[in-house]
């Protein structure tokens, strides 16, 4: 009797237990496992920009990676000869290097076809799609950051020399009026310029419609437009008038220190001058010719892109797809416009920055949308932008700010010169 009871009670233990067990297990199944948190993918994009530049590219970053999990973009210094990383961010300045290396990028139109993140090219504005799209429209890059040269001037300057601040010049001859008044005030500069080859070849040949080029693409910037330009800054420079600090941006700091009147220089620029603490600027239209018919017509936009390298993980392509989606929406253009001071991609972000009503932020991006909208057909043969001519171009302009050769003589020079090296650098495009 008691060794049945003492087996009854270890069966009903056993049976107890069993059951104990199998709930725990059913229990154990409902209750989710958890989940390690995925890491994101590492993108980065590389930059030559200045410590100033590159601050104000921080917070699209930083918003970029606060709105998603999937990857992480940080940004990193190119340095020279580096192979590219995922994203690289070319200027002006060095685009001819991107070109030349063309098959060491993925084309944008690729990359996001392939992540499913197409985006049609003609919802960029036509005059930002010269030069990094293909000869059927395709994007190679995306022009993140373009400018155009408008014309600065020094509003506490203007008031000393006796100069109406609100009404600044418009044509070549009236900037000449206003730098006569501002030397007999006393500056010592009263005009300057940044990217002379940009502004002065490029862009016052464009403006003033006169081409730089020929019907069969042979350089001819030796017009009688762009010899009466030239001669006329000669004149300027040997009056002390113009005032010449080098072949890049040297004069931007210049204007921004409040040594010169006024600057031609991107339009870009305006941001940073806006916030110069004891600066007050203003900003119009780049100068024309109103004695040539049909000026002014249209100024150029350049500056920086984006361009994507090859040999790529699939994973991080799809980061570049998406940080590329990510700058297309129009808040972020419009923060890029009031932060950077660059041109918006799209009408509709164009739309957007007029509709927040930022006024003074934007000053500078809305003369450089007016130059823009001109009746002139774009350029795509642009002398900034291919190296050697450039590097031809300046070597001839500084030999008539040093009085060596007359602005035609220096101009025929150029010309010839650059023709020389030209056929092999145009093999070197891609576009």
């Amino acid at each position: 009797m008691r060794t049945t009871s003492l087996l009854s009670c270890l069966v009903l233990s056993a049976c107890v237990a069993v059951g104990t067990a199998q709930a725990a297990s059913k229990t154990a199944a409902k209750t989710p496992r958890p989940v390690a948190p995925a890491v994101p993918t590492e993108i980065e994009l590389s930059h030559q920009l200045d410590e100033a530049q590159a601050e104000r590219l921080e917070p699209v970053v930083d918003r970029f990676n606060a709105t998603q999990k999937e990857f992480h973009l940080h940004l990193v210094r190119r340095t020279e000869g580096a192979s590219p990383t995922l994203l690289n961010l070319a200027t002006r300045e060095d685009l001819s290097h991107f070109v030349a290396n063309r098959a060491r990028f993925k084309p944008l139109f690729e990359v996001l076809h392939d992540a499913k993140e197409p985006l049609d090219s003609a919802r960029l504005s036509p005059e930002l799609r010269v030069g990094v799209a293909d000869s059927k429209g395709r994007l190679m890059a995306l022009p993140v950051a373009l400018s155009t040269p408008v014309l600065f001037y020094n509003k506490a300057l203007f008031r000393k020399a006796g100069l109406y601040p609100e009404t600044p010049p418009h044509t070549w001859w009236e900037v000449q009026q206003a730098a006569d008044k501002l030397f007999d005030a006393g500056s010592r500069c009263p005009y300057t310029t940044s990217w002379p080859a940009w502004v002065h070849i490029d862009n016052a040949s464009a403006w003033n419609g006169a081409e730089v080029a020929d019907s069969r693409g042979r350089l001819a910037f030796n017009g009688l437009v762009q010899i009466k330009h030239i001669a006329m800054l000669n004149s300027w420079y040997k009056s002390r008038f113009f005032v010449y600090f080098g072949r890049r941006d040297e004069a931007d700091q210049r204007f921004a220190e409040g040594e010169c009147g006024m600057l031609t220089s991107g339009s870009a620029l305006y941001a940073t001058l806006r916030d110069k603490p004891g600066l007050e600027v203003g900003v119009s239209a780049l100068p024309y010719y109103d004695d040539v018919r049909g000026a002014p017509q249209q100024t150029l936009a350049d500056g920086a892109s984006l361009w994507v390298g090859g040999g790529h993980k699939p994973a991080e392509y799809k980061g570049a797809a998406s940080f590329v989606k990510f700058l297309m929406a129009p808040d972020v253009q419009v923060a890029l416009t009031r932060n950077g001071g660059f041109l918006p991609m799209t009408p509709a972000a164009r739309a957007a920055v007029s509709s927040r009503l930022l006024g003074g932020d934007v000053a500078g991006v809305d003369v450089a949308m007016r130059q823009l909208q001109g009746k002139s057909a774009q350029r795509t043969l642009r002398v900034s932008q291919i190296e050697p001519v450039r590097m031809i171009v300046e070597e001839e302009l500084e030999a008539v700010w040093a009085n060596r050769k007359p602005a035609k003589a220096a101009l025929d020079d150029a010309v010839e010169r650059g023709n020389v090296v030209l056929p092999q650098a145009l093999r070197a495009s891609p576009l």
